[in-house]
Parts: C-alpha cells; sequence; structure tokens
C-alpha cells in the first residue's frame, strides 16, 4: 500500500556530491522511519540511513557518518539522502525504505516492508 520511487543517482567523480530522492505514494499515513540502504556488486545489501517519523532522529553506518546527510518532507511525502565527499567505495544501488509496522528506527533490511526500485550510484574518475 506505499509505493516508492528513488531518482537522483548518476556517475560522480571522487569527492563530489550527489542528492537521492525518494517519493513516497499509495497509504504514506502509514509510513514510519525510513532508510537508505546500498547494495554494491557481490555485496549484501547494507544499511546506510535512517530517520524517525518527523525527522528529529537519525542515524547513521559508520563507514558514512559526516558525509552523508538524511532527511523527510512529508508534506511532499519524500525522503532525501545527501552524499558528499563521495568514495569510489560509496559506488552501489541505492534503495530507499519504509517501515509500517515498528515505532523505531531500525537498520535491518527485514525490519522495513517497503522498498523502491533503487538507483545507480557510481563514484569513479
Amino acid at each position: 500500500q506505499v509505493q516508492l520511487v528513488e531518482s537522483g543517482g548518476g556517475l560522480v567523480q571522487p569527492g563530489g556530491s550527489l542528492r537521492l530522492s525518494c517519493a513516497a505514494s499509495g497509504h504514506t499515513s502509514g509510513t514510519n522511519a525510513m532508510g537508505w540502504f546500498r547494495q554494491a556488486p557481490g555485496k549484501d545489501r547494507e544499511f546506510v540511513a535512517a530517520i524517525s517519523r518527523s525527522g528529529g532522529n537519525t542515524i547513521y553506518a559508520d563507514s558514512v557518518k559526516g558525509r552523508f546527510t538524511i532527511s523527510r518532507d512529508n508534506a511532499k511525502n519524500t525522503l532525501y539522502l545527501q552524499m558528499n565527499s563521495l568514495k569510489p567505495e560509496d559506488t552501489a544501488v541505492y534503495y530507499c525504505a519504509a517501515d509500517t509496522r515498528y515505532h523505531a528506527i531500525a537498520v535491518n533490511v527485514y525490519d522495513y516492508d517497503y522498498w523502491g526500485q533503487g538507483t545507480q550510484v557510481t563514484v569513479s574518475s
């Protein structure tokens, strides 16, 4: 009952910046925490960042802390991920996720029940 569509991915050079967006539709009033995950070739999908329903609390993976910022605009039903100082190891497909079952920030893939299709982020010279 919730649809998520990511956008904003692309090719950037190391040290560059990119902003990802995730547009939510459907029964968005049931959405609690939202998060970003990424999956690189040959690796499991890993947690990147999450944000509480009202945006007051955030949590980040150690690998992106200080470089990435997660935010949301509930009036627009949109989630964002601002990525700065990008590194080649940030290259992955980035997925937006929404949690409608729990009322706390979660960092596990299986804590989220709705997912977008993913958007490719490539950091390369």
